[in-house]
């Protein structure tokens, strides 16, 4: 199928690793040009290197997404360094989930900081630039579990919530300049936090995947690859008429469209 991606220009935040780095990989086979950004400087040059290898056409910039101003800096630089701006991936921030009444005012800053505002702030430098080009793809990654959210997952899922309500009240504001504006509802997905857990536990990694696989139907947690696949399908032409919506990629854990 082709994609209409070749020679488009996207910017990923958290780009390094997991489903940031999952998400080059595959925009750079798709002909994308990018720009990445992280806050470890030798993970991100590193990776950038791999991708140059194989091709790519990458500028790595360090970054971070909790900052004021940060953000504006990186969509800057991506535009003055390719001229343009076609694909915004709000990819960065991890999960914070605890009990209500653990979870105290930094907690809560830093949470909506990093996965909120910085999505805020980014969407708010790119889209100028996007309204210009007379197109753009914005791509805000969530969790399933922002629909459904249960006891102990504070401040992740009220986060997360209002990063929903930001994607589908902007895709309606800027439908008409041809800006598509979509979300990913995460599950469970291997990544380097779920082996931070697994050694908080002193499980091997496998051994914690496998606690909790059966609490997914389909009996597995989720590749950073396969989230990537609908991040790339999102920024495609082939999604030309989708917009304003969440789509789960949980293995059907959450229980709510």
């Amino acid at each position: 199928m082709e994609l209409g991606l070749r020679g488009k220009v996207a910017a990923i935040t958290g780009g390094s690793e997991g489903i940031g780095r999952a998400t080059a990989l595959r925009f750079v086979k798709e002909g994308v040009r990018l720009a990445l950004c992280a806050r470890r400087r030798e993970v991100l040059n590193a990776f950038a290197d791999e991708l140059r290898a194989l091709g790519g056409d990458v500028l790595p910039l360090v970054a971070d997404a909790s900052l004021p101003g940060e953000m504006e800096r990186f969509i800057a630089e991506t535009v003055r360094h390719y001229g343009r701006i076609d694909i915004l991936v709000n990819n960065a921030g991890s999960t914070a989930q605890g009990p209500f009444l653990q979870a105290r005012d930094p907690v809560w800053k830093y949470d909506l900081s990093v996965k909120l505002m910085a999505q805020v702030r980014a969407a708010r430098a790119a889209i100028p630039h996007m309204k210009k080009q007379g197109d753009g793809r914005i791509i805000n990654i969530s969790m399933a579990g922002a629909k459904q959210p249960h006891a102990a997952s504070f401040p992740t899922s009220v986060s997360r919530a209002a990063g929903l309500a930001f994607t589908k009240a902007l895709s309606q504001e800027v439908a008409g300049d041809n800006i598509r504006v979509n979300a990913i509802g995460l599950g469970w997905i291997k990544s380097r936090q779920q082996e931070r857990r697994a050694e908080l536990a002193g499980l091997p990694v496998e051994d914690h995947y496998n606690r909790l696989s059966p609490n997914v139907p389909l009996q597995r947690l989720g590749e950073p690859d396969e989230v990537a696949a609908v991040i790339v399908f999102l920024a495609s032409d082939a999604a030309s008429y989708v917009t304003g919506t969440c789509v789960n990629v949980d293995g059907g854990h959450c229980g709510v469209l």
